[in-house]
Parts: C-alpha cells; sequence; structure tokens
C-alpha cells in the first residue's frame, strides 16, 4: 500500500538493485527510514551478463559470432529488466511508488550510479553495503566509490543487521555527527528535510580535553563524547561515533563529507570511510555539493 498523499513533495530516491540480499536488504531498510518516496529502482548490467551457465546455454544457440552477440545482447537486457521489475515489486510493497530503470554499463558501476542520479533528478542514492554489482563487489569499490563521486546524498544500508539494529531503522532517532563545520551543517540540514519526523541529536567526538565544541542547534540535543581511541585517528573518532550511535539506538548515522577528491582526518574526510565499517546501521552521507 503506498503512504498517503500529504501534499509535501516526495523524496526522489535512486535505489542500486542486482538482486542480491543486501540490495534486498536496503530497500527495506530504506523504506522504514523514508516511508514516502517515488524511487527509481537502478539495475546496472554489463554485456555479457554474469551468469555462465545461461551465456553456455545462448553460445550453443548462435549460428556465428555476430548471432551471438545480438543473443547475449537480448538475455542480458531481459534478464536485467526482470531483476529491476523484482526490485520494482520489493519496493511497492514496502509502501514506495516505484518503477524500474534499466542501465547497460561497462564497468565504473559507481560512476554510472553518480550520473543516473543527475539524470533523474534524484534527492538521494540507496545502496547495499556490498554494492550494487553482479560482480559482489566489496565496500572498497562500488559503494564506497558511490560515496565518493555522488552528487547527492548516499545512504548505504549494511548487510546483516541483528533484530536490534532493525528495531532502530524503524523508529529510532537520527544521529548527526558534527565538528562544527560547514560540512556538517549540510548533513544536519539533509537530516532535517529527509527525517523530519524522527528525532534528531547531534554528537560530537572530543578529540582532546577542553577542545572546543560545536555550537548546539536550537531543539536539537548535542551530545558530546570524548574519543574512546587515539586522538586525531579516523578510525577512533568513526568508532566512538559509531558506539555512540548504538548506545542511543540510532535508526541512521548522517555525517557530511567533502565528496569529490577531498580527505581530511576530521568527521568529513576519512571518518566518513572508516565509519561505513564501523556503523551496523545505515550511514547517510552527505557530499558538499548537496543542496540540502
Amino acid at each position: 500500500m503506498s503512504a498517503p498523499d500529504t501534499g509535501v513533495r516526495r523524496p526522489r530516491v535512486l535505489v542500486g538493485y542486482d538482486g542480491s540480499p543486501s540490495a534486498v536488504n536496503a530497500i527495506e531498510a530504506a523504506a522504514a527510514l523514508l516511508p514516502s518516496a517515488s524511487v527509481s529502482i537502478l539495475n546496472l548490467w554489463e554485456p555479457p551478463f554474469t551468469s555462465p551457465e545461461l551465456r553456455h546455454r545462448v553460445m550453443e544457440r548462435a549460428a556465428n559470432a555476430e548471432a551471438l552477440g545480438r543473443l547475449l545482447e537480448t538475455e542480458g537486457r531481459a534478464e536485467a529488466e526482470r531483476l529491476a521489475g523484482n526490485g520494482v515489486k520489493l519496493a511497492r510493497a514496502a509502501g514506495w511508488e516505484a518503477e524500474a530503470l534499466v542501465k547497460r554499463t561497462f564497468g565504473g558501476d559507481g560512476y554510472q550510479f553518480a550520473r543516473t542520479a543527475e539524470e533523474v533528478d534524484a534527492d538521494l542514492m540507496v545502496v547495499g553495503s556490498r554494492g550494487m554489482s553482479g560482480m559482489r563487489a566489496s565496500m572498497g569499490s562500488v559503494s564506497e566509490l558511490v560515496v565518493h563521486v555522488s552528487p547527492v546524498p548516499v545512504l548505504v544500508v549494511p548487510h546483516p543487521m541483528t533484530t536490534v539494529e532493525w528495531a532502530a531503522v524503524e523508529s529510532g532517532p537520527v544521529v548527526v555527527g558534527t565538528d562544527g563545520s560547514e560540512h556538517a551543517q549540510r548533513a544536519l540540514t539533509a537530516a532535517t528535510t529527509l527525517f523530519p519526523h524522527r528525532q534528531r541529536l547531534m554528537v560530537a567526538v572530543e578529540e582532546s580535553q577542553g577542545s572546543p565544541a560545536p555550537s548546539p542547534v536550537e531543539g536539537i540535543e548535542l551530545i558530546t563524547v570524548r574519543c574512546s581511541g587515539r586522538a586525531g585517528r579516523p578510525r577512533a573518532t568513526a568508532a566512538t561515533l559509531a558506539d555512540e550511535a548504538a548506545r542511543r539506538r540510532a535508526g541512521v548515522v548522517v555525517v557530511g563529507s567533502r565528496g569529490r577528491g577531498g580527505a581530511r582526518d576530521t568527521l568529513v574526510g576519512h571518518v566518513t570511510r572508516a565509519l561505513l565499517h564501523y556503523a551496523h546501521r545505515p550511514v547517510l552521507v552527505v557530499p558538499a555539493r548537496a543542496a540540502g
């Protein structure tokens, strides 16, 4: 059943879907966090399609190389459309308005995903932590590349999650990591826009005793926690933020990023990448280019 029309513009969401458990997981979690959205379910396929068994059967039917090329093209696109259609069914069952979108790619899925987000004017992209490629890409490739090059916020959903983490996704607060920078402010703006009905908490990781704390925002609780590891280390900062989010039973953690090419050992740089590995709950990364 679709969410009721409240007169408020629904966010436009682009979801990477390849039929994997991680992709199914991402749809379910994202729909719980964003119950009202207009969604495109994107499947990127790369010729020749990835099923060796089906490819072998097609080769047996081809009279020559040209015929084989045509068959691979036809079967590959059909398989991609079937997968995207299955994703649409899952999205609609979760309450979303959804349509299928199939794109042919020749590698570089992360870049194609980002380009497609611009083409459909998406407000948000969703990807599972195991990526969205039939190659079963790890966090070190597709998902991280999407986060790095995306022009819009990216929601990265981990897989698997425990029952406690699923309960948090359903009703937990939004934890916004802050260091007082403009990147953190963009993260807060995105969190307010995308999750208006969730409680929002700002969490600042104190790198050293007596270091200046970010300024509070009216109506939002500011929590300062001492870094649990070696101060200045991105992994320590990320682990501290992830632990605090878990303690608060956060449904999602929101952080700002410098976006393309940015690298800084604070909450808006390498910490973001580390957080994707440490936070066992969805992480929303807001790039510098996001309008908010």
